[in-house]
């Protein structure tokens, strides 16, 4: 029996070898192409993922701004309703506690009055009181003089 090596030349190998490597060589080259352009792609989508995951924090880093901005305005305006409400508290307050005051002085000025005529009135009946008083005594003094002059004039025709 022949031997394999025998049968088949040292060239054929050799040759049969270059086809071999040479193949091998050029699958090793389309596969690195290939891979490259996996890569490369691989890469653009990861890009693109960035861009967007990069554009969605920007929208969501906007829409937190514009939250901020619509919540200080809110609170803003609630701060100045309340400022406002305040102050109109203190305005009725105030014209409150000023009627209150006006409303004390006319009672005063009423109260005074009623007292200053109450004192007129007393002191017109002290002075009606004190002329009638007067009255009396004139009369009374009167009285006298005329018991006197009678007591005179009869004394006078007594004599």
């Amino acid at each position: 029996m022949a031997s394999l090596f025998s049968v088949v030349s040292p060239g054929a190998y050799a040759a049969e070898a270059d086809d071999s490597f040479s193949a091998a060589g050029e699958r090793i080259r389309q596969t690195g192409i290939q891979l490259q352009a996996d890569i490369k792609k691989a890469r653009e989508r990861l890009e693109a993922q960035e861009a967007r995951e990069a554009a969605e924090r920007k929208r969501e880093a906007e829409r937190e701004r514009q939250q901020a901005i619509k919540l200080r305005q809110a609170q803003e305006s609630a701060q100045a309703r309340a400022r406002q409400e305040e102050m109109a508290r203190a305005e009725q307050a105030e014209r409150v506690r000023q009627q209150q005051a006006e409303k004390a002085e006319r009672e005063k000025k009423l109260l005074a009055e009623k007292l200053l005529r109450e004192k007129s009135r007393v002191l017109t009946k002290e002075e009606e009181a004190a002329n009638r008083q007067a009255a009396k005594e004139k009369a009374i003094e009167a009285l006298r003089q005329a018991r006197a002059a009678s007591r005179n004039t009869v004394k006078a025709f007594s004599e």
